[in-house]
């Protein structure tokens, strides 16, 4: 397997709908894992930052989000619920465009619900910066960009002005 190249911010394929999955496409999905690993690793590398991504990234438009964090997870078909009322604002970043920030409000805390790389059943509630990163892939999933949810014409900043940044 390998990276693929990353599609980049104003690429149309990015504000797609991604399909559903079927379970008989399970065993076809190991390659496309493989190659997400492998081009978020190979991103990891070269920006120091990087804990997920959605298939559409890589041009592969399917339900599928792949994370790395202390280990690796596959989300299929994800589905977010339970999203909170309570709201927190980060600056988001994205592969798709990695030299950009944007300041969005996220759900504190949802729940997952997906299936794994065995087709199995799982459900997670997640809470700040694990709530913010699946809200931000699942959008991807959706075709919806955080460009597309900036609080308002100043949440934008290039990641280099990063220390100017006010933490929240």
């Amino acid at each position: 397997m390998t990276a693929r190249t990353i599609l980049l911010l104003g690429n149309p394929q990015l504000y797609k709908v991604s399909e559903e999955i079927d379970k008989s496409e399970v065993k076809s999905l190991q390659p496309i894992i493989q190659d997400l690993h492998d081009t978020m690793m190979a991103y990891r590398a070269q920006y120091g930052a990087g804990r997920a991504i959605a298939a559409p990234q890589i041009g592969v438009m399917k339900r599928l989000i792949y994370m790395h964090i202390d280990k690796p997870m596959v989300f299929i078909n994800p589905s977010l619920k339970d999203l909170s009322d309570e709201m927190i604002e980060v600056w988001d970043d994205c592969m798709s465009f990695p030299d950009l920030l944007v300041r969005v409000q996220r759900h504190r805390s949802c729940t997952i619900e997906y299936r794994d790389e065995n087709w199995i059943h799982h459900t997670l509630h997640l809470v700040d910066d694990l709530s913010e990163l699946l809200q931000h892939e699942y959008d991807h999933l959706n075709g919806i960009l955080a460009v597309a949810r900036a609080m308002d014409g100043y949440s934008y900043a290039l990641r280099s002005q990063r220390h100017f940044l006010k933490k929240t």
